[in-house]
């Protein structure tokens, strides 16, 4: 599989896509004005702890304030994916208490409605290791599978951190097969880093950054960047430089896959990145065989609807059930990835009557999820024919960022008919008619309803008028969406 990384630089935005075999897997969107937090690290202030609901929430400096729960204290139960027990949580007032300065990072961006959700275990990551200085544990990324390798690894950073620095590491998946030299680089950059933001902790005033990850371009070729990246392709000169001197220093076996990209075309324009950008907005995902998927994303939960659509098949109902079902799992994989949907998701794939079939679905969703940077987790079929998934979200979704409610629906989804609308009219000329003493009645409305109150309920609006005793004449309004209108009294 070849990878290629593109990123694309204006002064108000930067977007980078990851493309693999031609086909763009991933995009990430960071704006100058709304730049992501995660990974932050703030000096922040308790302004009130909730012993109800095991949490306080903390001043860190933005419009709405964080929220720490009591289990974002202890070390969390995926560090190294060794821990077999739940740590115990103490009790939120034994932990902090109101107006009471905290060091935090933050590990969620502050979604819709919620404030940023933080922890008080920081970890500072580089290129082969994350660094937690509050606990005492190494563990390596269960993505390195082999047991030799995972050995090697562990035993060498045990060895490298009693010399150098307390605290505990994870070793990323980037770390399998390299050298020495490598990891002890990596340990004295961690240990340089978190010295300097022990000194800036001292100094910093409450509310305020203590440490600023790094921009999109770098953090991206830091977390995502693996070893079958065959080029970076950057169409900023200022960016390309600033890029080349941090793999330069960091990751020097990347850098001549490393190019600025001046061609006649927008960076974006290769591969149709726009154009997949665009259909990744919209809810219908057409497959190659003729299925399609629904993809519905609401607060709650994001649903997945697996079709047949055109897609017919060539032997009978259960292989066309099932063939469509394994394309989907590829189809999902990848939408789930590209729109960046997290939280709990919902997978209706077309009944299967065989158990086989069911099981290799499964199996399938499972290794295609595998290449996602986030943590899933994947249930078993349920007897309705569902699954259900959970993919962790720490940032916006793709729709979120780049689309907001519709301000005619109020994000429905649906108008209001004409003829609902033209009803609510009728009621709406009753009410005005017993408490105003009015000659006439002027309704300013959209050309759909005015047409409708002008022919079909014709009949309708002359029985009105004759019951409340008063002349009713319509306004068209261009400028008036479905839904609106008005009743003015002349």
């Amino acid at each position: 599989m070849s990878e290629e990384i593109l990123v694309n630089v204006t002064p108000h935005e930067t977007r980078v896509a990851v493309i693999e075999n031609g086909v763009l897997q991933e995009v990430v969107i960071e704006r100058t004005r709304k730049r992501g937090i995660v990974s932050n690290v703030y000096k922040g202030k308790v302004c009130r702890v909730l012993p109800g609901m095991q949490a306080a929430f903390v001043d860190i400096g933005l419009a709405r304030a964080a929220f720490l729960h009591a289990s974002d204290f202890v070390a969390r139960e995926d560090i190294g994916g060794s821990s077999s027990e739940k740590p115990e949580i103490p009790l939120i007032t034994s932990l902090v208490k109101d107006g009471q300065d905290i060091l935090v990072q933050v590990i969620k961006d502050p979604l819709g409605t919620k404030g940023a959700r933080l922890t008080t275990q920081i970890t500072i990551p580089a290129r082969f290791l994350v660094y937690m200085p509050g606990i005492n544990h190494i563990g390596v990324s269960q993505r390195i599978e082999e047991e030799e390798e995972r050995e090697r690894l562990k035993t060498l950073v045990e060895s490298l951190s009693s010399d150098n620095m307390a605290g505990g590491f994870i070793v990323r998946t980037a770390a399998e097969g390299v050298s020495e030299n490598e990891i002890r680089a990596d340990m004295k950059y961690l240990n340089k880093l978190w010295n300097a933001i022990s000194e800036k902790k001292a100094v910093t005033a409450a509310g305020e950054i203590v440490h600023e990850d790094l921009p999109l371009a770098m953090r991206a070729i830091r977390d995502i960047v693996g070893t079958d990246v065959e080029k970076i392709r950057i169409d900023s000169k200022e960016h390309f430089s600033k890029v080349s001197q941090f793999v330069a220093k960091f990751i020097p076996e990347l850098l001549p896959g490393i190019e600025l990209y001046s061609g006649p075309r927008p960076i974006f324009d290769l591969y149709s990145v726009e154009d997949e950008i665009q259909k990744a907005l919209q809810p219908k995902v057409q497959l190659k065989s003729g299925g399609y998927l629904i993809i519905d994303q609401t607060e709650a939960m994001t649903t997945i609807d697996v079709n047949t659509g055109a897609f017919v098949g060539h032997r009978n109902l259960e292989e066309t059930i099932f063939k469509t079902n394994l394309e989907a799992t590829h189809a999902i994989a990848r939408q789930l990835r590209l729109r960046n949907l997290g939280g709990m998701v919902m997978i209706d794939f077309i009944d299967m009557r065989e158990e086989e079939h069911k099981l290799q679905v499964l199996r399938l969703l499972e290794r295609a999820m595998e290449k996602d940077h986030s943590k899933t987790t994947i249930s078993e079929i349920s007897a309705l024919g569902l699954v259900q998934m959970t993919r962790k979200r720490t940032r916006e979704s793709l729709e979120r960022v780049l689309c907001e409610s519709c301000p005619v629906c109020s994000g429905r989804g649906t108008v209001k008919t004409p003829e609902t609308v033209v009803y609510e009219i009728f009621r709406e000329l009753m009410r005005e008619a017993r408490q105003f003493d009015a000659q006439t009645f002027l309704v300013l409305a959209s050309p759909n309803v005015v047409d409708i109150m002008l022919d079909e309920e014709s009949t309708s609006v002359a029985e009105l008028e004759e019951f409340i005793g008063k002349s009713i004449k319509f306004q068209i309004e261009q400028q008036y969406t479905q839904e609106l209108f008005d009743v003015v009294l002349i």
